[in-house]
């Protein structure tokens, strides 16, 4: 009996290794800014018992994922070439930011943040690159209905989170303006992607039919791009004094945060009524899926962003708002943590590993 549970065990681990969900560093993310929310509004043991669960998750999921490399290269190349699981990838290159403004927030441990800063801007630029390659000279598309979702605004996140991170390290570093030019460039950089892939899902939102099916958590990532880019553009104004280029646009820096937060804002309730609409009107049954930890990030980025936005504008009648959505985001990231540990441990529960029954299919 126990020499059938190994092969069982190899089995299930090797099956999960190969269709690990590209975009599992999500949860990585989502524990990340929960934390740093935490820290924010001086909950400290919270933060720091946060801090360790990802540390253990950002090495696990290391693991598992140089693993799939080694062993499963052409599963990688095929998913990194996919229009639905190809932004995935997108969240390595954000876990390791937020893993990174994480330590450095809630411990201040600058060493392990510069070391994940530079590790992220080199995830960025192979990742970037060779997925929009990819994607481009791809010669069979899918239409935009089945080929646009919402985490490809997760090109947004990872490009902000590497500015984010930036700026927060400038101080820390030996050549500080570069630093900070460097996160201003990333956060115009940022902007200009989500106006362009924002448009692209507003169309297919509105006028491409949208079933419940294809209605995925990630969409939540429309809000939570908008609410990266507001945190990048008010941790470049708490920078200002700084920079002269800087300081030269803070007007500008000022005008343009301050747009994202209001967009972010409006998504919120539209995110809602839709949520409703696929649960409790349309009745899609509510069970775990990776993809929810894309719906948990934008909860506790918007708790982040606005408690920034209002330091770095004096604007002291918006931090009522992170007040609640902390308990928002810590309650929602307790309800996804513990239905991840149930589909792992439960043998009934398919493996979270595998490819979630709500993603589009591949084309």
């Amino acid at each position: 009996m126990g020499g059938g549970l190994e092969p069982s065990l190899k089995g299930r681990l090797a099956s999960g290794i190969e269709g690990l969900f590209p975009g599992y560093f999500a949860l990585v993310m989502a524990t990340g800014i929960v934390s740093i929310a935490l820290k924010l509004l001086a909950m400290t043991w919270l933060a720091l018992a946060l801090l360790w669960i990802n540390g253990g998750a950002y090495v696990t999921l290391t693991l598992l994922f140089l693993a799939r490399v080694a062993v499963y290269p052409r599963r990688v190349a095929s998913d990194l070439g996919d229009h639905a699981r190809g932004p995935g990838f997108f969240t390595l290159v954000a876990g390791t930011c937020v893993f990174g403004t994480q330590l450095l927030v809630v411990v201040q441990q600058v060493a392990m943040a510069r070391l994940l800063w530079f590790g992220g801007i080199g995830l960025w630029l192979v990742v970037m690159y060779t997925f929009f390659t990819a994607v481009v000279v791809r010669e069979e598309k899918p239409t935009l209905e089945k080929g646009i979702n919402g985490a490809w605004l997760l090109a947004i996140v990872a490009t902000q989170s590497v500015s984010v991170l930036g700026s927060l390290l400038a101080p820390h570093l030996s050549t500080v303006e570069p630093a900070l030019f460097f996160a201003l460039c990333m956060y115009l950089l940022g902007a200009m992607l989500y106006l362009t892939i924002i448009t692209l899902i507003f169309y297919r939102f509105t006028f491409l039919p949208m079933t419940v099916a294809r209605l995925t958590p990630p969409y939540w990532i429309n809000m939570g791009a908008v609410a990266i880019t507001t945190l990048a553009g008010s941790t470049l104004l708490l920078a200002r004094q700084a920079s002269p280029l800087l300081a030269l646009l803070e007007s500008f820096l000022t005008g343009f945060t301050l747009f994202f937060w209001v967009t972010a804002t409006w998504w919120i309730p539209l995110l809602i009524i839709l949520g409703v609409w696929r649960h409790a009107v349309r009745r899609f049954p509510v069970k775990y899926d990776p993809q929810y930890w894309g719906m948990v990030f934008p909860l506790g980025m918007y708790t982040v962003c606005t408690i920034r936005l209002a330091r770095a504008t004096n604007l002291e009648a918006l931090l009522a708002i992170p007040q609640l959505s902390v308990y928002v985001a810590l309650g929602a990231w307790i309800a996804v943590f513990v239905a991840m540990l149930h589909s792992l441990i439960s043998p009934s529960s398919p493996s979270a590993d595998q490819q979630p029954a709500a993603e589009p299919p591949r084309s």
